[in-house]
């Protein structure tokens, strides 16, 4: 299937407009005309190789929104016309036993994630994102999304929702439990929503004081400036859980005096960081990992932010204008994610 799209062509160079190939409709496949896209850090992280895997031209995009236009023979659960989503994963080995236990991200033979890696059904080429016209996706890796949320806002949930979503869930956050979220951005602003959502006394911890109403806005009941010593010592050994949502290299030292005994901080950042442990083993303190979520978790995620009306915050963009939003995005200029429209790349 001919296919429209943006792509990076090498890690120095501004996207542009690319046109490729999408695999034919298999049995157990839905092909989906792309609506919405949101543009993830990841985005660019790969495309400007920071993590030294890409293969380049390579179409960004694992934040998408659209609609089934097609299905194939054996797919029962989606019909034509049905709104959808896809995010960060369309495959996995389904026989491992992360697979089996719903935790596809953990595929001991590796995800296939939605652009950059292999592509099984087309040898010899990689997957392709969503920053293009449309995606032909296995069935098991499509979910379901409410018509009742702003369509446009739930794009970002396919990642930035599922990333925050998912250590809340895995570490059992409840009413009462006071929860830090530790940077104010795309992923941040997620963790504040569905804490507070969760019935958990929310926490905004940031290093700017102009944040903080903002923060509230979405649902912190309090705001922690980390740059201030006084402010850091007076809630020292206070919170039962941290999410660090900051997405470039920084130290978890200054946080790590914040918990309780026992407790977890939990970073969604693939970044580098230095750490001294000595605060860890005087209060037996936990530093975990979290990447995203399996298909049946982000399914969950999907229903409780229906039920509970949350959806991100959104600047909605055009194709054309996707560097710029990049250049923004490295200087945390958007409140919270962009979104692409893609019906602007019918005019690329």
């Amino acid at each position: 299937m001919q296919t429209k799209a943006y792509a990076a062509y090498d890690s120095t160079e501004p996207l542009k407009s690319f046109n490729f190939e999408r695999r034919d409709l298999k049995a157990t496949d839905v092909h989906i005309d792309i609506a919405y896209c949101g543009v993830c850090h990841s985005d660019i992280h790969m495309a400007h190789n920071d993590w030294g895997m890409t293969v380049y031209p390579m179409v960004p995009g694992h934040e998408i929104i659209g609609r089934v236009k097609q299905v194939g023979t054996e797919v029962t659960n989606f019909k034509v016309g049905e709104l959808v989503g896809v995010g960060c994963m369309v495959d996995s080995c389904r026989q491992c036993q992360p697979c089996k236990d719903h935790l596809e991200q953990h595929c001991e033979k590796g995800m296939t994630m939605t652009y950059g890696s292999p592509d099984a059904h087309m040898p010899g080429s990689f997957t392709q994102g969503g920053y293009s016209s449309q995606i032909v996706v296995d069935k098991d890796f499509v979910l379901k999304v409410s018509e009742k949320l702003d369509i446009k806002a739930l794009a970002p949930l396919l990642c930035a929702g599922i990333t925050t979503y998912s250590p809340l869930r895995q570490w059992n956050i409840k009413a009462g439990d006071k929860v830090g979220v530790i940077g104010l951005g795309g992923l941040g602003h997620m963790g504040v929503k569905f804490a507070a959502a969760m019935g958990a006394h929310l926490v905004m911890n940031t290093t700017s004081p102009a944040k903080g109403e903002d923060a509230k806005r979405l649902g912190a009941a309090e705001v922690l400036v980390s740059s201030d010593e006084k402010q850091m010592q007076a809630q020292a050994g206070s919170f039962d859980f941290l999410l660090d949502t900051i997405p470039v290299a920084h130290s978890f030292d200054p946080y790590i005096p914040l918990l309780k005994f026992g407790k977890t901080l939990a970073t969604v950042g693939a970044t580098p960081s230095d750490m001294h442990t000595m605060g860890l083993v005087f209060g037996r303190k936990i530093i975990t990992g979290s990447l995203i979520g399996g298909i049946k978790e982000t399914q969950e995620m999907l229903d409780f932010c229906a039920e509970h009306n949350i959806v991100s915050d959104v600047e909605l963009i055009n194709i054309q204008d996707i560097n710029q939003a990049y250049e923004r995005v490295m200087k945390s200029d958007v409140k919270y994610r962009f979104v692409i429209d893609m019906q602007s790349l019918q005019q690329a």
